[in-house]
C-alpha cells in the first residue's frame, strides 16, 4: 500500500499558508480571560473550532473566539497557536481532554501543574518543551521579570480537533469569588 499524492493549486496552497503579519490575536473568550493576571493574546494559526460544551467552565483550549477563527482551518488532529503576554501573565490553572505542548520562542516560562495537593513547575526557555497528558491540571506564566514592558512569545500544541479545555475547580472558584466569572445564562 502506497500514499496516495494529491495535486494541489497554489490558490489550494494559500489557504494552508499564515503569513505572521496577517495573523489576528484575540484576548477573550475563556473563563479567566478579563482576570488580570490571566491577560494574554491567541493566535489560532492553525486547527481546530470550538468543541461543543455543556457547562460554563468547558470551553476550547484558545478560546472560543481564537478557535473560530484558526488562519489555517483543518481537522487533522492538532492545534497550532502562539501566546504573547507580559511578564507576570499566563492562564489559570486548567486542564485539558487532549495532550498540550509548550515550547517558548522568546522569554522565560513557568509551566506548572498540581499534583497530590501541591503545584510542581519547570521554568523553560527559548526552544525548551513540556508536553502535559490529557487529565493533568496546568497552567504557564511568562516570567522574564526583568522585561516588565515586553510581551513575550509561547508556542503551543494542543491535539485532537475538538478538544475541551476545564477550568479548575479552584480557578472557577477565585473567578466568582471576585465577580470575573458571567453567569452561565450569559454564555
Amino acid at each position: 500500500m502506497s500514499i496516495p499524492t494529491i495535486r494541489v493549486t497554489r490558490e489550494e496552497m494559500r489557504k494552508r499558508v499564515a503569513l505572521f503579519s496577517e495573523l489576528k490575536g484575540f484576548d477573550g473568550g475563556l473563563p479567566d480571560s478579563t482576570y488580570p493576571s490571566a491577560k494574554r493574546t491567541l493566535y489560532n494559526i492553525l486547527g481546530f473550532q470550538p468543541p461543543e460544551a455543556d457547562n460554563h467552565s468547558v470551553t476550547s483550549p484558545l478560546g472560543d473566539e481564537a478557535a473560530k477563527s484558526a488562519a489555517i482551518k483543518v481537522n487533522e488532529g492538532f492545534n497550532l497557536g502562539f501566546v504573547e503576554a507580559a511578564p507576570g501573565k499566563g492562564p489559570m490553572m486548567h486542564n485539558h481532554d487532549t495532550n498540550e505542548t509548550f515550547m517558548p520562542f522568546s522569554g522565560r516560562w513557568r509551566c506548572s501543574w498540581e499534583v497530590d495537593g501541591r503545584t510542581e513547575s519547570f521554568e523553560l526557555g527559548p526552544r525548551d518543551t513540556i508536553s502535559f497528558p490529557a487529565g493533568v491540571n496546568r497552567r504557564f506564566e511568562n516570567i522574564t521579570h526583568e522585561e516588565p514592558d515586553n510581551t513575550h512569545w509561547l508556542l503551543v500544541i494542543v491535539s485532537g480537533n475538538a478538544p475541551k479545555a476545564e477550568f479548575s475547580p479552584g480557578s472557577m472558584e477565585e473567578l466568582r469569588d471576585k465577580g470575573y466569572l458571567q453567569e452561565e445564562s450569559g454564555r
